[in-house]
């Protein structure tokens, strides 16, 4: 009698995973325009798309309590979502925010975390309108799912770039990552020495970016003020080279990335030295930047050039060229994923 196949979820990874549990789930409603495999789905509500995406946080997974303030979860939770609604080129609109807690959270503790929501949607305008709340075994959990709204013809998948487009990126990238480094080594040092202060004043912007992302919302009115339309869109949430590769696997194109065309800010740069970790790999694999990374028509790039906070990292190429990284002494090499891991 032979064994029933086990295959590991580490395996697949997240978006395998993801793949393989819907391939067997068809749409039974015509208002249903796009199911599983964007940043949100997409369903037809008459004159603008309905968009919908959800995000679940868990602790010691996503975020450690021992420095991370309860009102920045609050605020993150929130910034996370409104950041997949923005990759699709909508608006958000309303969230729902779901908790699992544990006994060792008291109220007041819960309003903290609800304080940092309430900033958030304040921020990006956004409703809450419901959720739910269950004990938890250990630790806490948060789940936002979130609605937004889209012009019909605006909406932006990830699978329409084509050969020759502009790969773009908004602001800078590998700080949210660099920052998570500032506080596991400030933990240790504490849990070493429990009477020494963390000393994080010269490391202030990159902490916040992991602490307190923001969601490039502003990127996408200006969108509608330059006239600029992405051909393909998507949040840096697993790292630059993770999150190009899923453009260039759903537009069916390789891409060439440049190194000395990598936005990186001077802190970051400066700290991930300290760290003797390479700044390219922060901006490539680090994640959790939620800055969007974007393709646009060659026709586009009069329009934002001169933008001070975009900025032209490669191009797409045809998929037999490969995905590609060109150092700054103009070596072609194999760009690598090596991102989050989910699983």
């Amino acid at each position: 009698m032979s064994e029933e196949k086990r295959t590991e979820i580490g395996e697949l990874g997240e978006f395998g995973l993801i793949e393989k549990l819907s391939e067997r789930f068809e749409s039974a409603n015509d208002k249903t325009i796009l199911g599983v495999g964007d940043d949100a789905a997409v369903v037809d509500s008459g004159e603008k798309y309905t968009l919908i995406s959800t995000d679940m946080l868990l602790e010691g997974v996503h975020f450690d309590l021992s420095y991370v303030p309860l009102q920045h979860l609050g605020y993150k939770a929130v910034a996370v979502n409104v950041s997949d609604i923005a990759a699709m080129n909508g608006f958000p609109k309303q969230i729902t925010v779901s908790l699992g807690i544990s006994n060792r959270f008291s109220v007041e503790a819960l309003e903290l975390l609800y304080d940092g929501i309430k900033i958030a949607c304040e921020e990006y305008g956004v409703d809450l309108v419901g959720g739910d709340t269950t004990s938890s075994a250990s630790g806490l959990l948060i789940s936002v799912s979130i609605l937004g709204e889209v012009e019909k013809e605006k909406v932006v998948y990830r699978n329409q770039a084509m050969e020759n487009d502009i790969v773009c990126v908004t602001g800078d990238l590998g700080a949210a990552y660099v920052g998570l480094q500032v506080m596991e080594r400030e933990k240790q040092e504490y849990l070493a020495n429990p009477d020494m202060q963390p000393k994080l004043e010269k490391y202030e912007y990159i902490v916040g970016r992991q602490l307190r992302p923001k969601a490039r919302m502003d990127i996408i009115h200006e969108f509608k003020e330059l006239n600029v339309l992405p051909t393909a869109m998507i949040d840096v949430s697993d790292g630059l080279a993770s999150d190009i590769f899923h453009i260039c696997r759903q537009s069916g194109l390789g891409v060439a990335i440049y190194e000395d065309k990598l936005p990186i800010d001077k802190q970051a740069y400066e700290t991930a030295a300290e760290f003797s970790i390479d700044p390219n790999s922060c901006a490539l694999n680090g994640g959790e930047d939620y800055e969007l990374l974007f393709t646009i028509n060659q026709d586009d790039f009069e329009k934002i050039k001169n933008h001070s906070d975009i900025h032209t990292v490669g191009y797409m190429q045809s998929k037999n060229k490969g995905k590609t990284f060109v150092t700054r002494n103009n070596n072609v090499v194999e760009l690598t994923a090596q991102g989050w891991k989910h699983f």
